[in-house]
């Protein structure tokens, strides 16, 4: 039994792409049917999410973040100027209505979204570096991102400090601590490894819950928004990656640390986006729709890198 659902995990993780994409079809259509993904129960999926991965990080693996710090700081600074700053150059660019502009500056001001660690899981990237990037940036974001869109956006919005550090802490910290916890302690046990063997399929699984629930809540205003938010939303997210990848190569990272890069300048919370986006500009329900199409393109894009990066592996013979 447990060889059977190791297959699945591994059929999963390999078509990880076109299941989740799969997924959010299935949930446009049906919105029943992952409309229960919300609040709470979101927060839960993603917790799960990260326990999965904390599994596979062992106690070496933080001592080489700490011993790297710059590799961090050039990650933040990154993080924060590369997405703002092409958020911004799009929307003087074509001139966007004041609401999917808000809502574009939100998402690129916004620090890297836990899906990111997801995919840096999955395409063989450094899930450390990873985590770090993403728990540095999010306890910057309630300074920096309200300065950023102010500056950027001319719109004043308040975060919710207190909120988003215990996200990081139940949602990220706290799973990932728990999970390489429980690598240090059973990592050399036979059992162990191959219950960690489902783990990328479960992963698979709770990113494609999430896409749908954010579908479900969300899907019916996607094609009614007008392409020039689908075009300014792929452009956004395609340099994003591109510019991240050539970050890490310009500071002499390795494979892993790049890829890591990539995807995590690329890949925004834009479900914290969409929060913000509906609680402080109410006037603008562009800026909520915007996010939350963010949200999924996100998501999906960062599935189909992170199988780009694995077919890259190989035919280089490196899998």
């Amino acid at each position: 039994m447990l060889q059977k659902i190791q297959s699945i995990s591994a059929w999963l993780a390999q078509y990880t792409s076109p299941f989740v994409v799969g997924v959010a079809v299935v949930a446009f259509f049906v919105p029943g049917m992952f409309s229960w993904v919300q609040g709470d129960v979101q927060a839960l999926v993603l917790g799960f999410i990260m326990l999965t991965m904390g599994m596979t990080l062992r106690p070496v693996d933080f001592k080489v973040l700490a011993a790297q710090p710059v590799d961090i700081i050039i990650g933040a600074c990154a993080q924060y100027s590369i997405m703002p700053l092409v958020a911004w150059l799009l929307v003087e660019s074509f001139d966007l209505p004041r609401g999917i502009a808000a809502g574009l500056i939100l998402v690129g001001c916004c620090p890297g979204g836990v899906s990111s660690n997801i995919m840096s899981f999955l395409c063989k990237g450094d899930v450390a570096y990873s985590v770090g990037m993403t728990t540095v940036s999010t306890l910057l974001a309630p300074f920096v991102t309200p300065l950023l869109v102010l500056w950027l956006a001319g719109e004043s919005i308040e975060v919710d400090a207190l909120g988003m550090f215990r996200s990081i802490l139940f949602v990220t910290l706290l799973p990932v601590g728990v999970g390489a916890l429980c690598n240090g302690l059973f990592g050399k046990k036979e059992v162990y490894g191959e219950i960690c063997r489902i783990m990328p399929g479960l992963s698979v699984l709770g990113l494609a819950c999430i896409v749908g629930g954010v579908t479900a809540a969300k899907g019916a205003s996607f094609f009614t928004s007008g392409a020039l938010i689908f075009l300014t939303i792929f452009l956004h997210n395609t340099l994003g990656y591109v510019l991240g990848y050539m970050a890490g190569r310009t500071a002499g990272m390795n494979r892993p640390k790049r890829r890591t890069l990539s995807i995590e300048v690329g890949m925004q919370n834009a479900g914290l986006a969409t929060v913000l986006a509906a609680r402080h500009f109410p006037a603008m329900p562009e800026a909520a729709v915007a996010a939350a199409i963010c949200c999924v393109w996100h998501s999906i894009t960062g599935t189909l890198l992170a199988g780009v990066f694995n077919a890259i592996d190989r035919r280089r013979g490196l899998q």
